[in-house]
């Protein structure tokens, strides 16, 4: 499950279904998680709406909730078994899925490129948050993974490009995630590109993160 949660402040906007064009080809363009459809493993994008209307509006709750959902429906339809689900994301995306891992147990394994998992480091608002972390404190280190490092019991995959730009992505952001989990005694394995910014664009890092991800799977979850 490759996730990336979208912000809504109502619920009108938040159930408005997109359609797509059922003609349109399928490309996979550089490091995909479309790979891993040549290794055996179905990939969904799920839908994954979460209201954010100020104090208290539970964003945790609302992503586990929406990766629940899929599973369901994934399981009811055949694709997967429930002991056999991962979830993975890139940037934001990145943070939902260890969120995720770190606030249910949906997964058995998770990987994380380029996310930000100490909200504290990012004080001054972040996608569509606008208030700074001295306002609203709680919201901040409530979507900080970091913070519940000790409650991620699936093995982890980190990839993060080592010269990555992005204000809220720094490396540190996944070097320190690494090293808390690693403290703690979880499995994990950081994956550090050189010359990479936030996107990968070369031809070794693209199939080197390939690799990686379908190396990850085929061991913690097939």
């Amino acid at each position: 499950m490759w996730v990336y949660a979208e912000s809504f402040t109502n619920q009108v906007a938040a159930g408005e279904s997109v359609v797509d064009s059922p003609n349109r080809y399928v490309r996979v363009d550089g490091p995909s998680p479309l790979a891993l459809l040549g290794g055996g493993y179905a990939v969904l994008y799920p839908a994954m709406p979460i209201l954010t209307n100020g104090t208290g509006d539970n964003r945790v709750q609302q992503i586990v909730d929406d990766a629940q959902a899929a599973i369901d429906a994934l399981v009811e339809s055949g694709v997967t078994a429930r002991d056999k689900c991962a979830v993975g994301g890139d940037s934001y995306g990145a943070t939902t899925a260890v969120l995720l891992l770190a606030h249910s147990s949906l997964f058995k394994a998770g990987i994380a490129r380029s996310g930000a998992y100490n909200r504290t480091l990012t004080p001054f608002g972040f996608q569509t948050e606008v208030r700074n972390l001295w306002e609203e404190m709680e919201v901040y280190l409530a979507l900080s993974p970091f913070m519940a490092a000790d409650h991620i019991a699936a093995p982890l995959l980190l990839i993060h490009g080592e010269g990555d730009r992005n204000v809220a992505t720094s490396p540190e952001q996944s070097k320190r995630m690494y090293e808390a989990l690693a403290g703690l005694g979880k499995t994990v394995r950081l994956v550090l590109l050189p010359f990479e910014g936030h996107a990968y664009t070369a031809r070794e890092s693209i199939m080197d993160v390939a690799a990686e991800m379908l190396d990850w799977l085929n061991t913690y979850v097939k």
